[in-house]
């Protein structure tokens, strides 16, 4: 798999997120309270809200529109909820952010 850097782990605050524009829409890339990192689709299965502005707790994330809570590890909706968001593969190296390259980033 090719890599492509997107970034620092320092410029995502911790329980935060950012976001990044691909061909295929907006990818957002978390940092969870113990310096995890994950990337899924920034729509939420439900009503397409912005998952980037929801709350992360764990490893997951609640949409800000309708408190769906998505886990970041498998993008998939938990609970009663029923739906699933695309997860992007992501390692860190030396604070340094990489996505998989298949993802084509435009922008970081």
């Amino acid at each position: 798999m090719h890599w492509v850097s997107i970034g620092q782990i320092a410029d995502i605050p911790q329980r935060g997120a950012r976001c990044i524009e691909t061909p295929a829409g907006k990818v957002a890339v978390f940092r969870t309270g113990d310096d995890r990192v994950f990337a899924i689709d920034d729509r939420c299965p439900h009503k397409g809200g912005p998952l980037s502005q929801g709350i992360v707790h764990g490893a997951s994330v609640t949409c800000p529109l309708h408190n769906w809570v998505i886990s970041l590890e498998t993008g998939k909706a938990q609970g009663a909820d029923e739906g699933c968001v695309r997860t992007i593969p992501l390692k860190v190296e030396g604070g340094q952010i990489y996505i998989a390259s298949n993802v084509a980033v435009e922008a970081a």
